[in-house]
């Protein structure tokens, strides 16, 4: 079993950044943000994998950066320019080394106008 703890969400204006971090209570292999707004399906948002392999959803590309600490099996997203439609519960998603998926409790980023 892996717990997730997500720390980051927040308030912000359009034009601000914030950084969401996610840290595994052990290591893994891949490691992602999804987010989900009301009455739409949860959707990846930038994913990591252990070897530093990126993915990023067409909308983040150029302003979202995903990375990750392996030695404290932690991702980061950090998120520059945001915009009102990056208004989302944002959650933490890992694949441990046997496929299994885990997900963080969600952290609320709300993006003003």
């Amino acid at each position: 079993q892996v717990q997730l703890v997500e720390s980051g969400g927040g308030l912000v204006q359009a034009g601000g950044s914030l950084r969401l971090s996610c840290a595994a209570s052990k290591s893994i292999f891949s490691m992602g943000w999804y987010r989900q707004t009301p009455g739409k399906q949860r959707a990846l948002v930038a994913a990591i994998t252990s070897s530093g392999g990126t993915n990023y959803a067409d909308s983040v590309k150029g302003r979202f950066t995903i990375s990750r600490d392996n030695a404290q099996n932690t991702v980061y997203l950090q998120m520059n320019s945001l915009k009102p439609e990056d208004t989302a519960v944002y959650y933490c998603h890992a694949e441990d080394w046997d496929r299994r998926g885990y997900w963080g409790q969600g952290t609320q980023v709300t993006v003003s106008s």
